[in-house]
């Protein structure tokens, strides 16, 4: 007979879950229709079901070291296929951020990041840095036509970005190395194999074999394709300024503008897929928290206020051209120092637990008979 299992269920981090998203948690009767209807869900290892008990028990310990609350990429067939409304894809959704909470680097960064409250805050930082550097940083003589470079010093935006670029990398680094601890102690046995899982999160191959997510692949595919592009068209040229070989603003005909021109416009319309799916479906709307719609209407606005800067500066619009170039400044300042904090971790974390799980394989969509063993197997995991 099997010895009694003690367990201390976390009252608050229920609560924290049913606040962030996860309401309807209580809802839940274990009927396992959630894990059947996931075309992600590996058979060996099915979930949400075994997170939703886990969560409704409290098991924080378990649950935030557990890969598999980032396997689910949240097309939200499980909630609308649920018999008891208990909403399975908005409870994995609340785990994924009460993890980012939890590993954060500084861990209080986790907390203001996710709260609506702190929003202001979040902006009034870097937009005081960037007002400071434009009333009081030297500046080189004023060009003939009117540039960015005048009122915000080429050599002072470099030194700046930079070094808040390193500062989401520790910050990255630090929480993924948290992540990477609870899962070994939660599972010993836990192998990493991320060339695979990075191929993956490439191409988005799991996104394709979600039924309910095809529209999210491709404003996902456009804006991660479109950013990873400005992201190294801006790390170039900040070298290239640095070094004395490039000066912006850049020739309209240059590889290098052109490249950035084109990766924009691709990050823009996948923004906008990404809204109109969230805002057009009812159940995604009705989903989504300010945990996500921070993440998605400051990228948006990144590349909006990026473009608009472009096409004022060409116009010499100077009342304007300064204005927008400011708030463009302000809002991938804050993109890129909270993105340790804000949906922006998925990437990182999702790569890391796919790569934890790389044996683990979503089922086959035509399934073959099953054996006599595999048939008890599936029993025991379910029932």
């Amino acid at each position: 007979m099997a010895g009694a299992v003690s367990i201390q269920p976390d009252a608050s981090f229920i609560r924290e879950v049913m606040a962030s998203g996860g309401g309807d948690l209580k809802k839940c009767f274990q009927c396992a229709t959630c894990s059947v209807v996931c075309d992600l869900s590996p058979d060996d290892a099915p979930f949400p079901r075994q997170q939703m008990i886990a969560a409704q028990w409290g098991l924080k310990d378990q649950l935030l070291c557990d890969p598999a609350i980032w396997l689910c990429h949240n097309c939200g067939t499980c909630t609308t296929q649920c018999p008891r409304g208990a909403r399975p894809g908005d409870v994995m959704g609340a785990l994924r951020r009460q993890a980012i909470k939890l590993y954060a680097f500084p861990r209080f960064m986790g907390k203001l990041a996710a709260s609506p409250k702190a929003m202001p805050l979040l902006f009034l930082v870097p937009a005081l840095v960037l007002l400071a550097i434009a009333l009081w940083a030297p500046k080189g003589p004023a060009t003939p036509e009117l540039e960015f470079a005048n009122v915000f010093p080429i050599p002072v935006l470099e030194a700046l970005y930079f070094t808040v670029s390193a500062l989401a990398v520790i910050g990255f680094v630090a929480g993924l190395m948290r992540f990477v601890k609870a899962m070994k102690q939660c599972c010993s046995a836990v192998v990493f194999n991320l060339p695979p899982a990075s191929a993956e999160i490439v191409s988005h191959e799991r996104f394709a074999q979600c039924e309910n997510n095809q529209g999210l692949r491709w404003g996902h595919l456009l804006v991660f394709w479109g950013f990873l592009t400005l992201a190294f068209v801006g790390t170039t040229v900040g070298i290239g300024t640095m070094a004395g070989v490039l000066r912006t603003p850049l020739r309209m005909d240059s590889t290098l503008k052109i490249l950035a021109n084109l990766a924009a416009l691709a990050a823009l319309v996948g923004c906008i897929v990404l809204l109109k799916v969230r805002v057009g479906d009812p159940a995604k709307r009705a989903a989504s928290t300010y945990f996500d719609w921070f993440f998605l209407w400051t990228l948006t606005a990144v590349v909006f206020t990026g473009i608009l800067s472009q096409v004022l500066r060409l116009a010499q619009a100077a009342g304007l051209m300064y204005p927008v170039y400011f708030v463009h400044l302000v809002l991938v300042l804050a993109l890129m120092l909270y993105a340790p904090y804000s949906k922006f971790a998925h990437l990182a974390y999702r790569t890391v637990a796919m790569a934890s799980t790389e044996p683990w394989k979503p089922r086959r969509r035509n399934p073959r008979r099953l054996t006599e063993q595999e048939a008890q197997h599936l029993i025991d995991v379910y029932f």
